[in-house]
């Protein structure tokens, strides 16, 4: 089975390994990186099609299902579970979306195994001299990743724990993030810092913010509490509903459960669901402010407006997530939201540290130009 599992995600690698290869571009390297990154993004969002369709155990065991390599292999399983509770986690359609999430994820591994390969090879061979090939990065997201599939492990063996889940929807994003910083500097090599120091500073401040409400946005999806408060701005009706924190942020527990294994109350996940809401508006107002900043150095504009259009996406599907009772389409859209978000801060961070040479200052941002562009000639 482990095998045919290995086999499974090379294959699956194999197409993005080949569009690679038979490109046109000079730096394969370079694109292999933004291929990955691509991909690691398509496993985010089908990893949230996965969680919001109640998949997560549609193969209950790891890393196969029922011990197979697919579950056509384990059809009879499958069929025996569905049968026994047909609206239960198990089905014929619920496998398949376990394991495609799963084959997507071992061929994001084998395309980083790939990228620490080349890197390691390629800095041997220039002599431990072309940064460009420095391999530190990509073993760190090596590590990354099979931390990720541990995380992945146990959130099929500990059944949905909601701090195993939240976990790893985090950890996706940080392998996001860190291929997202690895691409760019593909792009613009490393270069004198000219941005304003606050930018850069507000900038990391908005990526930790972000994190913090990822993490609570996940805490309510692993805690299925996105219908909590089915009103807007108010929550039952009033502004400051009846709630249990206590119970509602209890990090270890089953899913459903309290500590004490008592059923979980209806106001724990209220507590969830109004924490996300209300820190959303912080979290909004801050980057928008951030973008608008952004907006005023040239070399940053577009950027910015990209993140403030992701930000008006972002508030638009998690309001409609309310009005509209949850839709599945629109609920995986505000989940790539985030990961869009995440993507452009990391962006963002990255461009108010290492900036080209030339690059022009602020068009109205008011701060000087550095004395390095200044003296420079055109």
């Amino acid at each position: 089975m482990l095998i045919q599992l290995a086999l499974t995600g090379v294959l699956v690698a194999l197409l993005p390994l080949a569009i690679v290869w038979t490109s046109g571009d000079a730096d394969k390297y370079r694109k292999l990186i933004w291929i990955t990154l691509f991909l690691t993004f398509d496993l985010i969002m089908f990893g949230a099609f996965t969680r919001l369709t109640d998949s997560g155990l549609g193969c209950p065991d790891w890393p196969g299902c029922y011990g197979h390599a697919n579950p056509l292999q384990a059809h009879a399983h499958i069929s025996a579970a569905a049968a026994l509770l047909p609206d239960g986690p198990v089905t014929v359609m619920k496998a398949w979306i376990e394991m495609t999430h799963r084959y997507l994820a071992m061929a994001v591994g084998v395309l980083i195994i790939a990228l620490v390969v080349i890197a390691w090879r390629m800095w041997l061979k220039s002599g431990r001299r072309d940064r460009k090939f420095a391999p530190a990065l990509p073993s760190v997201l090596l590590a990354f990743v099979c931390l990720q599939g541990a995380f992945g492990a146990w959130t099929v063996t500990m059944k949905l724990q909601p701090i195993i889940v939240t976990t790893h929807l985090l950890l996706g994003l940080g392998l996001l993030a860190l291929l997202t910083w690895f691409g760019i500097r593909q792009n613009a090599p490393l270069a004198p810092r000219i941005a304003a120091p606050a930018l850069a500073g507000a900038a990391a401040f908005g990526l930790l913010l972000l994190a913090f409400q990822i993490a609570l946005g996940g805490w309510v999806s692993t805690n299925y509490a996105a219908l909590a408060c089915t009103d807007f701005p108010l929550c039952h009706g009033v502004l400051v509903p009846q709630m249990d924190f206590a119970n509602g942020f209890s990090a270890w527990r089953e899913l459903g459960k309290t500590v004490d294994g008592e059923y979980l109350p209806f106001p724990a996940l209220t507590a969830i669901h109004w924490t996300h809401r209300n820190f959303a508006f912080l979290v909004f107002a801050y980057l928008a402010w951030l973008g608008w900043r952004a907006l005023g150095l040239a070399h940053l504009r577009r950027l910015a407006c990209w993140l403030l259009a992701a930000l008006a996406l972002q508030l638009a599907t998690g309001l409609a997530t309310v009005f509209l009772s949850w839709p599945l389409a629109i609920a995986v859209i505000h989940n790539g939201g985030a990961a869009l978000l995440v993507l452009l801060l990391v962006m963002l961070n990255y461009k108010t540290r290492y900036l080209p040479r030339r690059e022009p200052a602020s068009v109205h941002s008011g701060e000087p130009m550095p004395v390095h562009l200044r003296n420079s000639n055109p």
